[in-house]
């Protein structure tokens, strides 16, 4: 009897560009997920091919140019023990124990990097591509991780989170770059 392997995510996926910062789609909360289909898993898979292509860790599903709440992560925690996986209609129900100031970065901001403060834990709740209920729980990194693709599903990205010195540098680094302002 032959062996079956199992199917590595993002292998069956279409790799898709990165969709800037200035770009309306970034900065607009995702639609809810209703309709649990072949679409959305074609969705979640080049989701993935994509994030691999790109180096990351996340990538929401408005990065590519879709307005719905999914997205997808390869992450490790503080401990290096590694995630992989994908929620739908995530929401990020916990953000809690200390608040650590780390670096963060974000492919639609490339280039980009600063102290971003985040809590330590992080509960999401969601779905996965089927509807089944999912309930997944970080720390460390990887609670950066999911605060910051949930963010990103509400039409937030890292550089809204900072204040004071850091907002005005990284702003007035993100105003010297090509991506900040839209093409026309």
């Amino acid at each position: 009897m032959a062996r079956t392997r199992p199917r590595i995510p993002g292998s069956s996926g279409t790799v898709h560009p990165v969709i800037p910062w200035a770009e309306p789609v970034l900065r607009t909360p995702c639609a809810t997920v209703t309709t649990f289909d072949d679409q959305l898993e074609r969705l979640v898979e080049d989701l993935f091919a994509t994030m691999y292509a790109a180096d990351g860790v996340g990538l929401a599903a408005n990065q590519i140019g879709v307005g719905l709440r999914v997205f997808v992560f390869d992450c490790p925690d503080d401990e290096d023990v590694r995630h992989l996986g994908h929620l739908v209609n995530p929401v990020l129900v916990e953000a809690d124990g200390v608040e650590v100031r780390g670096e963060e970065g974000c492919l639609s901001l490339p280039g980009l990097r600063a102290q971003t403060p985040r809590h330590d834990r992080a509960l999401v709740r969601g779905q996965d591509v089927t509807g089944a209920a999912l309930e997944i729980e970080g720390t460390g990194f990887f609670a950066r991780c999911l605060q910051h693709e949930t963010d990103h599903l509400d039409g937030t990205v890292f550089l809204n989170r900072l204040t004071g010195l850091r907002a005005t540098t990284a702003h007035r680094k993100a105003r010297r770059s090509d991506w900040y302002h839209p093409h026309t």
